[in-house]
C-alpha cells in the first residue's frame, strides 16, 4: 500500500475511535428526502414574482428561499461526508407534502388572485408534509446537527402555516 492511502485508512480508523460525528439511517433518510422537498418548495417560490398579486405572498416566498437555498446546502454537505447518495431531482419522490406533476402544472397556468390561492394552499401542505418529515428525524435521527435543523424546520414551518392559513382566510 502507498502511504498516503495506510494514511488515510489511519485517520478513518483513528475519527471512528473518536466517536466522530455520529449518524443514523434516520439521519441519511431525513437529508435524502428534505433536499427534493426543500427543492420543490423553491421551484413553487420561484413562480410567485411573476404570477403573484400579493406582496405578502411574495414576501413569503422571498423568504423561503432564502432560508430553505442554504438548507439544501447543509444536507447536502452532511450526505457527501455520511457517504450517502445525493438525489438530483425530486421527481418520482412520494413524500408528505409533495405535490405531483400536475398540481405544479395547474400552478405554472394560474396567476393573479387564482395562483395566491392555489399556491398558498399547496404550501400549506407542502410545509406540513415537512414538518412531518422533521419529526420522525426528531424522533429517530441520532446526529446532532441533522436534529437541530429538523427542530428549526418544525418551528420556521409551523409559523409559515399558520402565516399561509391566515392569508388564506383573508
Amino acid at each position: 500500500m502507498k502511504k498516503s492511502l495506510i494514511g488515510a485508512v489511519i485517520g478513518m480508523l483513528v475519527l471512528s475511535a473518536c466517536g466522530g460525528p455520529a449518524n443514523n439511517a434516520a439521519d441519511v433518510t431525513f437529508a435524502q428526502s428534505m433536499v427534493p422537498h426543500h427543492e420543490q418548495a423553491l421551484d413553487m417560490a420561484k413562480l410567485v414574482p411573476s404570477r403573484s398579486s400579493d406582496e405578502k405572498v411574495r414576501d413569503l416566498a422571498a423568504r423561503i428561499e432564502k432560508a430553505q437555498g442554504p438548507e439544501i446546502a447543509q444536507m447536502n454537505e452532511w450526505l457527501q461526508q455520511w457517504g450517502a447518495e445525493q438525489h438530483q431531482s425530486h421527481e418520482g419522490h412520494d413524500m408528505a407534502g409533495m405535490m405531483s406533476d400536475d398540481d405544479m402544472a395547474r400552478l405554472e397556468k394560474a396567476t393573479g388572485q387564482e395562483f395566491d390561492r392555489l399556491w398558498l394552499d399547496m404550501m400549506v401542505k407542502h410545509h406540513e408534509g415537512a414538518v412531518e418529515m422533521a419529526r420522525t428525524e426528531l424522533a429517530e435521527g441520532e446526529d446532532e446537527g441533522a436534529k437541530k435543523l429538523a427542530q428549526a424546520i418544525v418551528d420556521g414551518q409551523q409559523k409559515e402555516i399558520a402565516e399561509m392559513k391566515d392569508l388564506l382566510k383573508g
